[in-house]
């Protein structure tokens, strides 16, 4: 059980957190550790909306991104975990998470929580429950 984790990454502090703690069940556990970082490029499309724009975006994520996952794949590396990371492009950050998982066979989710709560909660969603709503693997939630 739990052989294959999936951890979601978005660079925050939630999210290296889940991370430390997937990195805990997996030495435990002998298990292997999968970063998976979404990108979004613009997500208030407009009438006058410039492709290019997006595209010149994503390439900034991107690099910004695979320096944060370089460092916590050496982390990983560091305590004898097998590791590797992914970096997508979403339109839909929660059912990405979910097709990855499924399509991969994750046994468990290790995901940060924001804590939002009330009107931002409404109007900027919650990944993290999004996930744990829509998936069939277990999920842990780390705060």
């Amino acid at each position: 059980m739990f052989k294959n984790i999936l951890v979601p990454f978005d660079l925050s502090t939630q999210s290296t957190r889940a991370f430390k703690v997937a990195l805990d069940i997996a030495k435990c556990r002998d298990s292997k550790v999968t970063l998976l970082t979404c990108l979004e490029g613009d997500a208030w499309h407009h009438k006058y909306y410039d492709a290019r724009a997006d595209s010149e975006l994503i390439k900034k994520q991107k690099k910004v991104s695979q320096k944060h996952l370089e460092q916590l794949e050496s982390l990983a590396e560091k305590n004898n975990v097998s590791i590797k990371s992914q970096i997508i492009t979403s339109k839909s950050v929660v059912n990405d998470i979910i097709n990855y998982a499924k399509s991969r066979k994750y046994d468990l989710i290790v995901i940060g929580s924001h804590g939002r709560t009330g009107f931002d909660k409404l109007l900027l969603g919650s990944v993290a429950n999004g996930v744990s709503q829509k998936t069939r693997c277990p999920v842990l939630i780390v705060k």
